[in-house]
């Protein structure tokens, strides 16, 4: 199991998806499980893709940036991406499902 380190804290950057519309954090199963929690605990408007979970903006992500930085004491660093088309995190699976 994976122990939340300095280390691990300063290597990890979630990149964050957007497009028009929407915008998703991924987080990879792993570090959910770091924290202590699973992919059930967050709202069916997220989705997933392997062992990646895309968290929805407004919700998810705000929940998961909340526990992030309350358990390592610093806020996650991210890379954006952006796109001007419907992106195709829409069309992935349900993280619920």
């Amino acid at each position: 199991m994976t122990v939340i380190t300095e280390k691990y804290v300063k290597t990890r950057v979630f990149k964050y998806y957007s497009d028009p519309g929407h915008g998703w954090l991924a987080v990879r199963e792993k570090d959910l499980k770091v924290l202590g929690i699973d992919r059930t605990q967050f709202t069916a408007y997220s989705y997933k893709r392997g062992k990646t979970v895309y968290l929805e903006e407004d919700a998810d992500a705000t929940k998961f940036v909340k526990l992030w930085t309350h358990l390592t004491g610093s806020r996650p660093v991210f890379e954006e991406r952006f796109t001007n088309k419907r992106s195709p995190i829409r069309s992935y699976e349900g993280i619920l499902e």
